[in-house]
């Protein structure tokens, strides 16, 4: 799968680009140092937006002890962990824990080093590997902040779509009473219990719980914590991942449209449209999307929205004429999830469960994966249902999401992959219209492959595949495969 490889080659470069710090600072402390506070000054160069450290020193052996803290341009503390973090973040919007988020602004910072222990005949060496974030982009985090949970190419499953307390998430208090904001990390307990490999926090145009997000993350060692955001406006909402940048949601008609908002989001953040086809009222004020020109700005669409799959509510034919206009949009699902205690699974985090194929379990990979469309959605949030469709054409193979040349007259060979989904049976859709193919090939146990071949005809097609249980109603929503002339 050319496109696939090529993917995941830029992204093991880029992390490796974002693996050499801008700066390293060494220097030796010795007996004379004993319960002293020396600084360690930083030159921040303009345009920084984010400031990341990692410290190290030796002669633990001789129970030598650095204490860290950080100190602004102006003397003030910024913050102080003391032994208890070799690593730590600091931008405008977000802080790692001990420390308070701050403008980057440029001058002369310095570390804190404080010398609880060091022998009067012992010497201590240190280093600080310093890094200068020029943007609030995932990707441009060094890989020491936020390494991969996982490594290695796989399909990760998680919700795209949830909210806490720090937007209107709530729950019962503990010890019952009233609803009350409900902390972030009963949602990211939910995911965890659940089995999923991420899961996104998307509250209303805010980012506050980034901080909390930093805390939490060590926690949950097997599930990603994203920050996202609901883009939350009168006429639509959308949410905003792989970026912590300000983005001013106000959409007012005739006066600043959607189109104009998307034009300040970072180019390597990533915006699906949520709901798109819910009615926009005073019960759900400005759910509903309208701004069709503004599609072409973003890179996927919520077809999935909590329980709606087989509704009105869908947001399949939506996206589907979407793609009937020439437009690639990713087709992704979410919970929408505003209640982390929920009982019913079907209303729980991870119901639906959108699937990702990405080279590596990370922020950066996962966005990536969505804007590539190597997605399908799980509509139910099992653990284990697959649905894979790849394609070959003239030596050249394609997976969902990528496009594959066939002029007229090419045989496509096609492959449909698919696992735990007994009873039930595949759609394969050209343009959105079932095709026939395996219209009478029932999914068995375990894992199966189906193969169906197509002479391509020199036009524009787009084909992709659904699973639908035993009553039609559809388990597994897949993306397309863009044939191309």
């Amino acid at each position: 799968m050319r496109n696939l490889f090529a993917i995941l080659a830029l992204a093991a470069a880029s992390c490796a680009a974002a693996d050499q710090p801008d700066l390293v600072l060494r220097g030796r402390l010795d007996g004379a140092d004993h319960q002293t506070y020396r600084t360690v000054p930083i030159a921040v160069p303009p345009g920084t937006q984010r400031l990341t450290v990692a410290f190290s020193y030796d002669g633990k052996e001789q129970r030598s002890v650095i204490d860290l803290g950080l100190l602004g341009p102006d003397g003030a503390v910024v913050g102080w962990s003391g032994g208890n973090k070799s690593v730590f973040t600091v931008s405008a919007v977000d802080a790692t824990p001990s420390y308070l988020p701050t403008p980057t602004r440029a001058g002369t910072w310095s570390l804190l080093l404080g010398v609880p222990n060091l022998r009067k005949t012992a010497h201590a060496d240190y280093t600080a590997r310093v890094w200068f974030g020029r943007t609030l982009d995932a990707v441009d985090e060094p890989p020491v902040l936020a390494p991969p949970l996982r490594s290695g190419p796989g399909w990760y499953r998680g919700d795209l779509h949830s909210h806490t307390g720090h937007s209107d998430g709530s729950c019962a208090a503990d010890g019952g009473g009233p609803a009350v904001p409900c902390p972030l990390f009963l949602t990211a307990q939910a995911a965890a219990r659940r089995g999923l490999d991420f899961i996104a926090i998307t509250e209303h145009n805010t980012v506050a719980h980034a901080s909390e997000i930093r805390a939490l993350q060590p926690w949950f060692a097997r599930t990603l914590l994203l920050p996202g955001r609901e883009l939350t406006s009168f006429q639509g909402h959308a949410n905003l991942f792989g970026t912590l940048a300000p983005v001013d949601f106000r959409v007012m008609a005739g006066r600043r449209g959607w189109s104009d908002l998307l034009r300040t989001v970072p180019p390597r953040a990533l915006v699906s449209v949520n709901h798109p086809v819910r009615p926009s009222g005073e019960d759900c004020m400005g759910c509903g999307w309208a701004d069709q020109e503004a599609l072409r700005q973003a890179q996927a669409i919520e077809a999935v929205n909590g329980r709606d799959a087989d509704t009105p509510y869908s947001g399949i034919p939506f996206w589907q004429a979407a793609l009937d206009r020439g437009l690639r949009l990713t087709a992704i699902g979410g919970s929408d999830n505003h209640h982390a205690d929920a009982a019913d699974p079907q209303a729980s985090v991870g119901a639906p469960t959108t699937v990702v194929y990405a080279p590596e379990l990370s922020q950066p990979a996962i966005v990536d994966g969505i804007r590539a469309g190597h997605v399908f959605v799980d509509v139910a949030g099992t653990p284990d249902r697959l649905l894979a469709l790849t394609a070959e054409a003239n030596g050249h193979a394609a997976m969902m999401g990528d496009a594959l040349a066939a002029p007229a007259g090419t045989p496509v060979r096609f492959a449909l992959q698919v696992r735990a989904a007994a009873g039930m049976r595949p759609v394969i859709l050209v343009d959105g219209v079932p095709g026939g193919w395996l219209a009478d090939a029932p999914i068995g146990d375990g894992d199966r492959t189906l193969a169906f071949a197509w002479t391509a005809d020199g036009k524009r097609h787009t084909v992709r595949a659904e699973v639908r249980d035993a009553q039609g109603k559809l388990a597994l929503l897949g993306n397309p495969i863009y044939i191309r002339p």
